[in-house]
């Protein structure tokens, strides 16, 4: 009971405000805009609530036992952003040249998982963003700050269409190319932030 009181007595709102911009600014769900509209033209629709339970489901898991399920399989941090990182390049290719390079499960509850919520929304990068913010962080914090980002991507999800309209066809074009020249930029920054460790 003693430890139960202090895990909440161990929220900071500075920290809890801190965390939450770290990880927006990771899972990027605005700047994903674009990948979610074209894998709605593709499969036909987007299980909203499915896919922001399977991200809610994967950072937590990776929140409290990241380090562990790496260990478990030998793998280090650097090696696994690097992994992400090629995941991402490529997909940083298909949004700007318009190309095709990952074959999409025409299936709408499996492509609301994979790839959907993995790796395109809760992604390697957010994944060792968690491990490093636990290091740092006191987890209910962190465990906060996850939880107003599920909101956010379920709203994103959820109102897509809605956001492809207010948008439009040029404008939904210019984040989609913008959106992938930054997943180019952010995947060589972990690429070479990683590769030189």
């Amino acid at each position: 009971m003693a430890n139960f009181y202090a895990f909440f007595t161990d929220f900071d709102f500075k920290r809890f405000i801190s965390a939450f911009l770290i990880l927006f600014a990771v899972v990027d769900v605005l700047g994903s805009t674009a990948i979610i509209i074209n894998m709605r033209k593709k499969i036909g629709y987007i299980h909203a609530r499915k896919t922001a339970t399977a991200v809610g489901l994967i950072m937590v898991t990776f929140l409290f036992a990241g380090k562990t399920i790496l260990d478990l399989f030998s793998i280090d941090i650097g090696s696994f952003a690097v992994a992400g990182s090629i995941v991402l390049f490529l997909i940083g290719m298909e949004m700007i040249l318009s190309i095709s390079i990952f074959k999409i499960d025409t299936d709408v509850e499996s492509s609301s998982v994979v790839p959907l919520a993995f790796p395109i929304i809760a992604g390697t990068g957010t994944l060792s963003t968690l491990v490093t913010l636990k290091a740092e962080y006191k987890t209910i914090n962190v465990l906060c700050g996850i939880l107003v980002n599920l909101v956010l991507v379920f709203l994103v999800l959820k109102y897509s269409e809605w956001i492809e309209a207010k948008l439009g066809r040029l404008g939904i074009n210019i984040i989609h190319k913008m959106m992938g020249i930054i997943s180019l930029s952010i995947a060589i920054k972990m690429f070479k932030t990683y590769l030189l460790l």
